[in-house]
């Protein structure tokens, strides 16, 4: 189940808040052998072996994947150095290790618990003491203390809410304090100085009715490593003429668009742009089709 973004709702008490944890979403499902899954059912067992050790026997827990910074708050720039590796080897492990954090619960002892209440479902959930984070009061001031703690916002979740998958419902509504959104890459171009022969910046699309629709370029954010981790990903999928249907400024080199990024910005502009771009690492758990306008 996802949330739709916008504002904290004027019926507030109406809703429990939870904080917006900058992470991957995972399935954990317990039955027997545990087994882990990204939200299109990707297989992340082997990949976040820390979450193994989780004490349910029969549940389906839905949560989401963190990489904690020295501040104890979820980097998603540390989560990049683990999202692409199928069988961490136990230096990485040490290094950048995750951290489950489980907010929903589906399936308990036989018994399916989507059309439960989400109140009535946390309530299970925390029963289990797995190390749930707590939900809030509506009213509270949750959204200002995560700001003042430089975490990525809230999400807002009606109490009577059943949980419904695949559905992307009012019934959740999540509230960032940056804007942040997935964007599908199309091509890149050259970079210059010593950025030479490499990646400069991304070109960056979503899809519109008239299909891959270009919103602009980022030149930000990177580190060289994750400028050779691009270059590395994006040569194999050249192509030799553009995939946007409106036209793109410069000489670029195309890719076929099959990679999901994210980035910050400040805003849209009149002539649909993303303006001060900043790039936030791939996405590889989303589809290139969920990116629309």
């Amino acid at each position: 189940m996802l949330a739709v973004p916008g504002q904290l709702p004027q019926d507030r008490e109406r809703y429990g808040l939870e904080v917006k944890w900058d992470g991957i979403r995972a399935l954990l499902h317990r039955n027997g052998a545990l087994k882990v899954t990204g939200r299109h059912g990707a297989d992340y067992t082997r990949r976040y072996p820390e979450i193994s050790g989780f004490g349910v026997k029969n549940a389906v827990i839905d949560g989401e994947v963190v990489a904690l910074d020295p501040r104890g708050r979820p980097s998603f720039v540390r989560l990049q150095h683990r999202m692409h590796l199928t069988d961490p080897e136990e230096t990485m492990l040490k290094l950048y290790p995750v951290t489950y954090l489980p907010f929903d619960l589906l399936y308990l002892d036989g018994t399916t618990l989507l059309d439960l209440p989400y109140r009535d479902r946390r309530s299970l959930l925390d029963e289990l003491d797995i190390g749930a984070p707590p939900y809030f009061p509506g009213e509270s001031d949750l959204l200002a203390a995560t700001k003042e703690q430089g975490l990525e916002g809230v999400v807002a979740k009606r109490l009577d809410s059943p949980y419904r998958p695949g559905t992307r419902s009012p019934w959740w509504i999540k509230v960032k304090h940056l804007s942040t959104r997935e964007v599908v890459i199309g091509g890149w171009k050259p970079g210059k100085g010593r950025r030479s022969g490499g990646v400069g910046s991304l070109i960056m699309g979503v899809f519109t009715e008239r299909g891959l629709t270009y919103v602009g370029h980022v030149g930000t954010g990177f580190t060289d490593d994750v400028l050779d981790q691009l270059d590395a990903f994006l040569r194999p999928l050249e192509i030799p003429r553009s995939p946007f249907q409106n036209d793109v400024p410069w000489r670029n080199r195309w890719v076929r668009p099959d990679l999901v990024g994210e980035v910050a910005y400040t805003m849209w502009t009149d002539d649909l742009r993303l303006r001060h771009p900043v790039w936030r690492g791939l996405r590889p758990d989303k589809l290139p089709s969920e990116v629309t306008l």
